[in-house]
């Protein structure tokens, strides 16, 4: 703990490319597959392979996240998204592409996030104290907005100078420096209980009752859930809009994704301050949603030529995003034992992202049939009466403390 800032120096300049060039590739195939193809379907889908293997994995990966090596393991993640990355580069370079080829490598990647991703959530409460949890989610926000901010714009820049052969191997050399910056810090492992024989079903049993032992978390949880169904088909159809409703080019699509970015970054500077660690996180939470839900209501109504209010409406949205999450981290970081951390957040990504998988299929039926424009509105409906519904339940208020102001105010 008395190193933690320097660690996190060391963890987060590594993970500051990683995040950059997966942006900026992100960026890219979106791009390509929307020039191509100009069909919701396929964007769809190609959302649903990056998130199935995510999802269907994460109810086991927390099992051995919480076993393994945390560091190794997110070393050995990393690897292999930039061996899914070679192999996409390698395929634009033969110039033999195919749709489902990008599929199944989008699908790879996500296996390998679906061990990173956990590991470096729950290895943050043992790296520093509970106290800079809040701080340390708007830095990572910050980090992750600051990549959101400038991979677009490189992706954009490095699409018209270079093949995506060239495109597809920035995320490899991003992945080789995050890599290298975790061989020069160590991320202590949580103690497991000695003599205890591993069952894999047994641990994911137990994750499962870390995440529901409380009825607030659970309230919680099942609000996240239906916040996450209506949000991430809506985020699918963001470059749709902006090619199709207000008769966007690839400068606008990118623009909205720059907005996004700096939305995210003004919000993870709002957590990082000193203020956002005495606040109930859970009541930030229920306002974060409710302005979420207005921005994309709000963006239902536009009219065709109103396109700059669209983007200022999703940096709003990228500010209370950036909250919402962040805060919610720290709500299961200071809620669940260290040892059970890597379960639960693998868990809790499959559970809250799950239900998503039926709108992402309905896509296509929804950019056709009810339109982009009634997609908006209903998400920000949805979304604005979740967090109202959720500021009138006291057992989900009461978990915005701490753990320790928890347990203080029941004893008191």
């Amino acid at each position: 703990m008395t190193n933690w800032k320097r660690t996190f120096a060391i963890i987060w300049s590594g993970q500051f490319f990683s995040m950059l060039s997966s942006s900026l590739v992100g960026f890219a195939v979106v791009f390509w597959l929307s020039m191509k193809t100009g069909s919701a379907e396929v964007l769809a889908t190609a959302m649903l392979a990056t998130l199935m293997p995510f999802i269907v994995l994460g109810l086991f990966t927390g099992v051995f996240v919480d076993r393994w090596d945390r560091r190794r393991t997110m070393i050995l993640a990393d690897s292999f998204v930039a061996l899914c990355s070679a192999g996409l580069a390698i395929l634009f370079w033969l110039d033999r592409i195919e749709i489902w080829e990008i599929y199944t490598l989008l699908a790879l990647r996500s296996a390998g996030t679906a061990f990173h991703t956990p590991a470096m959530q729950a290895s943050v409460p043992l790296l520093a104290p509970e106290s800079e949890l809040m701080r340390i989610a708007g830095i990572n926000q910050i980090i992750q907005s600051v990549s959101n901010i400038a991979g677009p714009a490189l992706g954009a820049v490095f699409i018209s100078l270079f093949d995506m052969t060239y495109v597809m191997l920035m995320d490899v050399a991003g992945a080789a420096i995050a890599c290298t910056s975790l061989l020069f810090v160590s991320i202590p492992n949580p103690k497991k209980e000695e003599g205890q024989k591993p069952n894999v079903w047994l641990e994911i049993k137990e994750g499962i009752r870390h995440l529901f032992i409380d009825k607030g978390l659970s309230y919680l949880l099942v609000c996240v859930i239906v916040v996450t169904f209506f949000m991430v088909p809506v985020a699918a159809l963001f470059p749709l809009m902006t090619l199709n409703h207000f008769n966007g080019t690839t400068f606008d699509m990118g623009l909205v994704e720059v907005a996004w970015g700096i939305g995210m970054l003004l919000g993870g500077a709002i957590v990082s301050i000193k203020f956002m660690k005495t606040v109930n996180k859970v009541l930030v939470i229920n306002l974060m949603t409710i302005i979420l839900g207005l921005t994309f209501w709000l963006s239902g109504i536009l009219s065709s030529n109103a396109f700059i209010m669209f983007v200022i409406l999703t940096t709003i949205g990228g500010v209370s995003g950036s909250i919402y999450w962040s805060s919610f981290i720290v709500i299961l970081q200071t809620k669940i034992d260290p040892a059970a951390l890597g379960r639960v957040f693998s868990i809790y990504d499959s559970i809250s992202l799950m239900p998503t998988i039926p709108g992402l299929l309905a896509t296509g039926f929804i950019a056709e049939r009810i339109g982009l424009l009634n997609a908006f509105i209903v998400a920000g409906v949805a979304t604005f009466a979740v967090g109202l519904i959720a500021f009138f339940v006291p057992a989900i208020t009461r978990l915005g403390y701490t753990t320790k102001g928890i347990k203080e105010k029941g004893a008191s």
